[in-house]
Order: structure tokens, then sequence, then C-alpha cells
């Protein structure tokens, strides 16, 4: 009988360091690993394209619904302007009906033959696999996580304030906290990781001590 595959649930807000984590998790342990927030983003760079308004369902939803390889390989996903609309797409019931399927798949069925998948967002240890035996909620404070934001676009070449990188994410935070489909928040049984005042290695290795304690035999 095939072993059931292993699922790392990493759950945070922006820029809490969650998707760098659950790479170096997902690399650790030989398994694959989703970044679900590129789905939404992906979303809402698409719709954005169009020209459409991404708090139009019934276009946020097609959207969903047709998205391609390409589409998750865009070259625009990091922007500002991307992040605040997949924050919005994100909180429309049918694009999160439309991208559930694909990410359960991924985790029951990881690509690759792999033995396990991390996948990290806004909701995995709430909605998307509630059974996962490992969840994290990552989280720093708003300063902390706005400074990581800033270097990060002003290192892609991107003009931006820290004052306005700092609104922003209050108000996407404000957005996926406040949505009433799947609300950013802590599953009850995840484990928190405040990475304000860790760095990525201390980070990994805090995350790697609440992975053994929870799948020892």
């Amino acid at each position: 009988m095939d072993r059931q595959a292993v699922t790392i649930a990493i759950d945070g807000p922006v820029a809490a360091g969650k998707g760098t984590l659950a790479r170096r998790l997902a690399a650790r342990y030989g398994y694959a690993y989703l970044d679900t927030g590129s789905l939404y983003r992906a979303v809402g760079a698409k719709v954005l394209r169009q020209g459409g308004d991404p708090d139009d369902a019934a276009v946020a939803a097609g959207a969903a619904r047709s998205l391609t390889d390409r589409d998750l390989a865009a070259p625009d996903l990091r922007s500002e302007a991307v992040g605040l609309a997949a924050s919005k797409v994100a909180a429309i019931p049918e694009v999160r009906a439309a991208l559930l399927d694909y990410q359960r798949r991924f985790a029951a069925q990881p690509p690759d033959g792999k033995p396990g998948a991390v996948l990290d967002g806004r909701d995995i240890g709430t909605v998307v696999c509630p059974a996962a035996p490992v969840k994290l909620f990552v989280t720093a404070s708003d300063e902390i996580r706005a400074r990581r934001r800033h270097r990060e676009l002003l290192d892609r070449g991107e003009n931006a304030s820290f004052e306005q990188v700092l609104a922003d994410l209050r108000r996407r935070d404000a957005q996926d906290s406040a949505r009433n489909t799947a609300p950013l928040k802590p599953a009850p049984d995840a484990h928190l990781l405040d990475t304000s005042n860790l760095d990525i290695e201390a980070a990994v290795a805090a995350a790697v001590d609440i992975v053994a304690a929870t799948l020892k035999p």
C-alpha cells in the first residue's frame, strides 16, 4: 500500500518569511513546494492585463478557471499592484473554488512522486489542507515585514517608499483578515512562529524542530 504523502501547511501575512521558509523545508525533506499565493497573484495579474476589475467576481473567476503555465510564470507577479489585486480576487468565493482542487491535488499527489508537499499561503491550514499533520503560522511585526518587502522591491529596481510599502502591507493585511471567505488566521492547532528577530537560518531551525516534534514516531 502506498504511503500517504505528508503535508506541511504554512500560513501567514505578506513578507513574514513563509515563502523562503517553505522552500527551505521542501528542499530539506525532499518535498514538493507550492507557493499558493502565486496562483492568486496570477489571477490578479491576468485580470489587470485584461483591463478588468479585480473586485468583479465573474471576471476574476473566469481568469482563475483559465490559468495557464504561462500566467504562472508572468514576470509581473511580484509587483505591488498585482499583490493588491491578488488580495481582492482571493476574497471571491468563485476564485477560491476554482483554485482549491488544484491545491488539494498537489498536496495529496505531489509531483515527481515526492513523499510530501509544503504549501504556503493564507488558508492552507484552515481550508485547503485542514488535516495536514504539520501547520505553521509565520508572522512578524508590521515594520519588520515592511522593511523586508521594501528591500525586496528596491533590489528589483522598483521605486517605492518605505511609508507606502507599510501602508500597502497594512491594507492588504486588513483585506486578507476581514474577508468572509477563508480569512487569514492561524488554524487552532497551528504552531506560531514569529520571525521578527530571527534570520532565515534561525527560522528554519525553529521550523525543523516543530516538524520533528510533530512527526516523531
